[in-house]
């Protein structure tokens, strides 16, 4: 998930509120096997995807010391290995190796379905594969103990009101003046992580370029471009190092394989704390090594860890009682971040906003209806947020014309083009949420808009909410991250800079593999990616969708993103 700055000034205000993610990584450092430098560890998962074996990961590759003080857990790296339960046991017997990079403010979680579904289909057709989903350093910061409790009062207890779980209590959010490590993990850092723990895992150059498809999600694509293009040896005249040759295709995740934001432009908001990039690298570089700028991506309210805690605690919900009446909107605590998400959430106008009449707390929703409020694209104002797993059901619905209305001239980058709608009787029935398979059966009210437009049709769901909620809430490494390091995305903003520029050693590493481009019909970059690139389009599918996508979808196919994957994994190389 990636931004530009061009539409700065238009969301000033109201985007203060966005609820962006929760999900979290126990923070306290890994156990250790004999050698004390990986650990692996099973998942247990109620995942209706059988047959696929999860583990945890951790690998131990310490920064180098001129990163400066850190916690210990951050000199190790995790990702989340998915492989074929009647496959080998040992990576290096699978036919193929997918490895996937997160995008902005996201985690290892987030690609639970995507992977699963991949593992699954490619084995239904005779292939061993293996679905690597990485997650960044800076997730070490995080503390997954309130979610991890599977109790969604302990969860709010333990990261809003102090009180312990299992006997630990909640350390707080980090402060930029603890994160001067971070200043570090730019670009450079990132594909070095990948590098380094590729080489861990699968010592072996020759069976890497044979086995390894290198990949990712929106930020993800970028990072990959920056990986097959870059040299590890620091002598370009030797190429076994180079990162193409540690692929043998590439593929993207509604982005493109490049080295440019250019295709990901003006998904989100600019209330952010990213620094002006025209004072140029030395002065932002400064400015992150002296504390000055944030090291992380925040915002007063939009972006800070506290609000993003909630979309896990909100999936706990969900996974333990969908249909049950949900309290969370009382009991949380009351404060600015908070307050100031449910009046963006779940205003129905501008006036609603500013008064914050009437508010969540005066709604009756089940735990589904929560989340679905929090991430489905006919109620999350944000297209970078948006999956598409149904819609409200069990009262009046109305059209929701802030921050934007309906049918007007929408940004697709930053909105969305779904219309969206929000619950219309305070204090009357209970709002359910209709899931992704059961939008158009013959009992759906078939909700319109005021102009007539229908708000979604069974074409256009195509995420299972209950899912949805297992990957926010069930995973040991989070759906999204509440640290992300502003130097990647200004590193990648300052690519013509001599100091980034000179990471692109290999610039034919880009098209040097073969490439899997999968673009969401109603994603981000929706008609924008160049055809000569041959893109397979889910029809349907929001930005996240092309992470969530249930296996089975409402036309009675097999899931496309999973199955475009593993064709690709099964091919030839």
């Amino acid at each position: 998930m990636d931004m530009n700055r061009r539409s700065r000034g238009k969301w000033r205000g109201a985007a203060l509120a966005v609820l962006l993610t929760a999900g979290t990584l126990t923070a306290a450092a890994p156990g250790a096997r004999a050698d004390g430098a990986r650990t692996e560890t099973p998942v247990a998962s109620t995942s209706p995807v059988t047959g696929v074996t999860e583990s945890v990961v951790r690998v131990k590759v310490p920064l180098p010391e001129s990163a400066g003080p850190r916690p210990a857990a951050c000199d190790w790296l995790s990702y989340l290995r998915y492989r074929s339960a009647g496959g080998p046991a040992e990576s290096a017997g699978a036919d193929r190796i997918l490895i996937a990079q997160p995008g902005i403010l996201e985690g290892a979680g987030a690609f639970d379905s995507v992977a699963r579904n991949t593992v699954a289909r490619a084995a239904e057709q005779g292939a061993p594969i293996e679905f690597w989903a990485l997650d960044r350093r800076s997730n070490c910061l995080e503390d997954h103990t309130g979610i991890a409790s599977g109790d969604q009062h302990s969860a709010v207890d333990y990261y809003y009101r102090g009180k312990q779980v299992d006997g630990r209590t909640f350390g707080g959010y980090a402060g930029n003046g603890e994160l001067g490590w971070m200043a570090k993990l730019g670009i450079e850092q990132t594909v070095r992580d990948q590098y380094d723990l590729l080489t861990a895992e699968l010592p072996d150059q020759a069976q890497r370029k044979r086995k390894v498809l290198c990949g990712g999600h929106s930020l993800g694509g970028v990072v990959t471009g920056y990986f097959a293009a870059a040299d590890f040896d620091g002598n370009r005249a030797t190429t076994a190092d180079a990162g193409y040759n540690q692929c043998a295709g590439y593929f993207a995740l509604d982005t493109t394989v490049s080295t440019s934001l250019a295709d990901l432009s003006g998904n989100l908001p600019d209330d952010t704390n990213l620094p002006d990039i025209g004072l140029g690298y030395g002065v932002v570089q400064a400015g992150l090594d002296s504390g000055l700028l944030s090291r992380t991506l925040s915002a007063p309210v939009l972006l800070n860890p506290e609000t993003m805690m909630l979309l896990g605690i909100a999936g706990l919900g969900a996974l333990n009682d969908l249909e049950g009446e949900a309290d969370l909107p009382s009991y949380l605590p009351s404060n600015l971040n908070i307050e100031a998400t449910n009046r963006f959430l779940f205003a129905k106008d501008t006036a609603a906003f500013l008064s914050g009449s009437p508010s969540v707390k005066d709604f009756r929703l089940t735990n589904g209806a929560v989340l679905g409020a929090l991430l489905d694209d006919n109620s999350v104002p944000l297209a970078f947020l948006q999956t598409s797993v149904g819609f409200f059901d069990g009262g009046p619905i109305a059209d929701k014309s802030f921050p934007v209305a309906n049918g007007g001239a929408q940004q697709p980058g930053l909105y969305g083009t779904a219309y969206k709608a929000i619950p219309d009787r305070p204090e009357g029935p209970l709002y359910t949420w209709r899931n992704y398979d059961r939008v158009g059966d013959p009992d759906d009210p078939g909700y319109r808009s005021a102009d007539g437009t229908p708000f979604t049709g069974a074409g256009e769901e195509v995420t299972d909410i209950r899912q949805l909620a297992r990957s926010l809430a069930e995973q040991p490494l989070d759906f999204t991250e509440q640290y992300f390091p502003t130097k990647l995305v200004t590193d990648i903003q300052l690519s013509t800079s001599p100091q980034v520029k000179k990471l692109v050693v290999h610039p034919g590493g880009l098209t040097a593999n073969p490439v899997l481009t999968v673009l969401a019909g109603e994603g981000l970059l929706a008609g924008r990616v160049p055809p000569e690139l041959h893109p397979v389009v889910a029809d349907g599918y929001q930005h996240l969708d092309v992470l969530t996508a249930a296996p089975t979808q409402n036309d009675g196919g097999p899931e496309i993103v999973s199955t475009s994957l593993a064709g690709f994994a099964r091919s030839p190389r």
